[in-house]
């Protein structure tokens, strides 16, 4: 039987010591399998970004495992060693402090394509470009800092930065809180074309309506801990747990009128046109 693309199996990580210590994730388990996207939903403390600092590489687990195609990511002291490291990359919360404000969107590509590829200068700017003219940033803008970008389009050319290593798996980390509604829908289209060319991606944020549009199954966290797990629509429709419950309680009972992410948009799993509030939660 063939392993998923990435697997975490009981995986748990505590802080501190003593009396101070806290259990952040608490035995969670999940897999994805390429082209599908998962999402991570739960309120803030709940344990979801420990848990995507797990995934790629940047926090060891205390207890449990993580694997890629079937191999641990995790060997001696290191994490995800040789060719796996471009495979599982990240995008982070806020595009700028991710971003270093001093490079040009052109110049923070470009370095990390040289890194993975060892290609020359040359070589890594004219990929950059490509890269970032896929995200919808034309050359007049790939030349500027990020403070004269706007938050949408710094979190797109943060995506273009790990997208430039050709991993087979994105984790991102709340990406669409620190920028506004029109970019935030720029950016769910963005992710459900990347599904669509075979990227797996890893959703992790505290807002229902985007976890509903692009995940095709949830995984509800709450106190470190998976609540409740299983297929989008069936968590929606039908949840089982009282936590879940109180959180889609907490969507506003109507779709927005007008709200629309894209024309027509259709994911990896076949479902289409959903027109929902970004706002939520």
């Amino acid at each position: 039987m063939t392993p998923p693309l990435l697997r975490a199996t009981d995986v748990s990580v505590a802080f501190g010591r003593g009396a101070d210590r806290v259990r952040a994730v608490r035995g969670v388990s999940l897999a994805v399998e390429p082209g599908e996207s998962v999402g991570i939903v739960g309120e803030s403390g709940s344990g979801k970004s420990t848990l995507a600092r797990v995934l790629v590489g940047l926090q060891r687990p205390d207890e449990g495992t993580v694997e890629l195609r079937g191999r641990s990511v995790f060997e001696g002291e290191g994490a995800y060693p040789g060719a796996l490291r471009r495979q599982v990359q990240m995008v982070f919360q806020d595009p700028y402090t991710s971003l270093n404000p001093r490079m040009s969107a052109l110049d923070a590509v470009a370095e990390s394509v040289a890194f993975h590829d060892r290609c020359t200068r040359a070589q890594a700017r004219d990929r950059a470009l490509a890269l970032l003219g896929d995200m919808g940033i034309p050359p007049g803008d790939a030349v500027k800092k990020p403070r004269l970008l706007s938050g949408g389009q710094r979190q797109r050319v943060s995506v273009a930065r790990a997208l430039a290593a050709g991993p087979s798996v994105l984790v991102a980390d709340e990406p669409t809180s620190a920028i506004d509604q029109s970019a935030q829908a720029q950016l769910l289209n963005l992710f459900n074309r990347l599904l669509r060319d075979g990227l797996a991606i890893v959703l992790i944020s505290h807002n229902l309506a985007v976890i509903r549009y692009l995940s095709r199954r949830v995984h509800v966290m709450r106190d470190g801990e998976v609540v409740e797990e299983g297929e989008t629509e069936r968590i929606f429709g039908a949840p089982s747990h009282d936590y879940t419950r109180t959180l889609i309680a907490s969507i506003p009972g109507r779709e927005a009128a007008g709200t629309e992410v894209s024309p027509q948009p259709t994911t990896r799993d076949g479902n289409a046109d959903r027109r929902i509030d970004l706002q939520a939660l």
